[in-house]
């Protein structure tokens, strides 16, 4: 009988040397003292608390080859913490259930039941992956903690977000950053569409969204001190919707968590700094939390600093308030007096209808006749893993809220908007060529006023040239070359106060006579040719020559002249006590005698 008992006595003291480190029997159990490690050392799974003053200790998974304080990535029994440790047991219990029990042998947490219950030999193991399974002899997985997340995604991870259309798992943040137990804050699938968005929770209410663009495959690269490539797989058969990631081989250490403050970070280990370095997170502005912009308004991501914006066709309510959101700047009316605007790079999901099987057209379609369609999206997702319907028709109703523009990924959102009263029943290609129109006839226009104005601008040239030509001559009297200025028309009629009669010194058989003042004071008698008198172009030049040969420093002086179209003027010298006209129509004599 004694030899009996020595003979079990050795067999599991054998089993127990024959255990791995990284695995939990029936035969030894997991005390506060001990711990479990993956083969490949980067996990360790036993007890912890996190700080010395806290006397509440949980069971957990955490960073093991890692430098500092635990980087705990998963949690047993977060709301139920163990108090007095030293007597905590982690067992594997004959039905292939996994059992934590304090010191006063209270049911701590414990794996489901299974319908393989009464199967011997089950045994847990930590994976290198970080991941604890639970498994029987036959190498069946019964239960793992990858199913059962708390705040942290691993690589290899599967995040099943939907099961035949029902959410299933969930990440919780912490309540703080040393208080492991369920915060408020929380992240899943959308329960209204659970394949298209995924929504963090303040309690029951949404915080902020991410949104499924329909890749189904996509990668990030980080680089450290040894290189990390991230590939991301989101798959939708159907029936279940999920995503992993995974990372190459040799790569630093990278989690996905939803921390305490609501940020959905990806993170890498720096061996440099011996800390976590933040690749990315989301939200990341202010405007980007759920419908923080109000209806019919979206946060512009692609400027430096993220604001509010409307839409097209839609003006503020409160420019002091944006979170009111936006208005239309003009009604919606049922029937064909609407058209839809393309909104490209938005992100739009929430209180959505998923329309199955719809073509670009029919989408439209199904919008247009739904009187109380706002906006449609469409998207053809034939690259996407597991899809029967490759199609995505989506539809809103009622308001818009919390949109985005994004700066890359996005599509194009089609809002609908009534037709404006001016171009109400136009189509686009009148609209061009009635545009195309007004720019030739403005050319044209254009085109006469610059011929009009360079012939006008040629023909006071060539007045000028032409008086210059008549009045270039030379004084025999004086033997010097004499040359007579042109003086403007609009000057003459300036300087005579357009040939005033109260101006008026004189009439006679060829004109009159006009006192006049050029501009800088000088007067000036202004002779003006009648255009009765016979007398043309080269009658008038000889009676320039005639003077000019009479120039005498006792006799009034010829300061210039004037060709404008029919009328033919001289300019001279003022002579007040009424010499002047005198002189001046004595000279009509002198051309006349010259002419017979």
């Amino acid at each position: 009988m004694g030899m009996h008992y020595i003979s079990i006595f050795f067999l599991l003291f054998l089993s127990s040397l024959c255990k791995s480190d990284d695995q939990l029997t029936q035969a030894k159990p997991l005390t506060h003292d001990d711990k479990l490690v993956s083969k490949s050392g980067d996990f360790a799974l036993g007890f912890f608390s996190l700080t010395t003053s806290n006397k509440s200790f949980y069971l957990g998974i955490w960073y093991h080859s890692l430098p500092g304080p635990h980087t705990v990535v998963w949690v047993a029994n977060r709301d139920n913490p163990i108090v007095a440790p030293l007597s905590a047991k982690l067992i594997v219990t004959n039905n292939s259930q996994m059992v934590l029990f304090d010191s006063r042998g209270h049911n701590i947490w414990m794996t489901p039941s299974n319908i393989t219950a009464g199967a011997p030999g089950a045994y847990a193991e930590l994976s290198n992956s970080g991941n604890f399974v639970l498994r029987l002899p036959s190498n069946t997985d019964i239960w793992q903690s990858f199913d059962h997340p708390t705040d942290t995604i691993l690589a290899g991870m599967r995040f099943l977000v939907s099961h035949k259309a029902q959410v299933i798992t969930r990440l919780v943040a912490w309540k703080g950053s040393d208080d492991p137990s369920s915060g408020d804050l929380s992240i899943s699938g959308d329960p209204s569409a659970p394949d298209l968005q995924l929504v963090t929770w303040n309690k029951t209410r949404p915080y902020c969204r991410t949104v499924w663009n329909g890749v189904s495959v996509s990668g990030g690269t980080y680089l450290s001190n040894t290189s990390s490539i991230l590939y991301q797989t989101v798959v939708n058969s159907g029936d279940e919707f999920y995503f992993t990631y995974a990372i190459s081989d040799n790569s630093v250490y990278t989690r996905v968590m939803l921390d305490h403050t609501g940020k959905y970070k990806f993170l890498a280990w720096n061996n440099h700094s011996s800390s976590w370095a933040l690749i990315s997170e989301y939200p990341t502005a202010a405007c980007e939390l759920y419908a923080s912009c109000g209806p019919f308004s979206y946060c512009d991501l692609t400027q430096m600093v993220p604001t509010c914006q409307c839409l097209e066709g839609f003006e503020t309510v409160d420019d002091a308030n944006f979170s009111n959101g936006c208005r239309r700047k003009q009604a919606l009316k049922c029937g064909n007096q609407s058209h839809f605007v393309a909104l490209p790079g938005m992100k739009v999901r929430d209180k959505v209808l998923h329309i199955h099987n719809r073509s670009l057209d029919e989408c439209e379609a199904e919008c247009r006749r739904n009187c109380s369609c706002v906006a449609y999206a469409y998207a053809n997702l034939s690259g996407a893993i597991g899809m029967a319907d490759p199609s995505r028709c989506l539809v809103w109703s009622g308001e818009l809220v919390d949109i985005w523009k994004a700066t890359t990924g996005g599509e194009s959102l089609y809002l609908r908007l009534a037709d404006s009263p001016v171009y109400k029943g136009i189509s686009s290609v009148k609209i061009i060529i009635l545009i195309i129109a007004c720019v030739l006839l403005l050319t044209c226009v254009c085109l006469v006023w610059m011929y009009k104005y360079r012939g006008t601008l040629q023909k006071k040239e060539k007045q000028k040239k032409l008086s210059r030509g008549y009045f270039s001559t030379s004084n025999n009297l004086e033997g010097k070359h004499t040359e007579f200025p042109f003086v403007s028309y609009g000057d003459i009629l300036s300087a005579t106060n357009f040939f005033a009669d109260s101006n008026l010194l004189g009439r006679g058989g060829f004109g009159n006579v006009y006192k006049g003042t050029l501009e800088g004071g000088n007067e000036v008698a202004v002779k003006r040719l009648s255009q009765s008198s016979g007398q043309g172009i080269v009658e008038f030049k000889n009676e320039v020559i005639l003077i000019a040969k009479l120039q005498h420093k006792n006799l009034v002086g010829l300061l210039g002249s004037c060709i404008h179209e029919d009328e033919k003027l001289l300019i001279y010298e003022y002579l007040p006590n009424k010499s002047l006209d005198v002189f001046l129509f004595s000279m009509e004599t002198v051309g006349r005698w010259k002419r017979h």
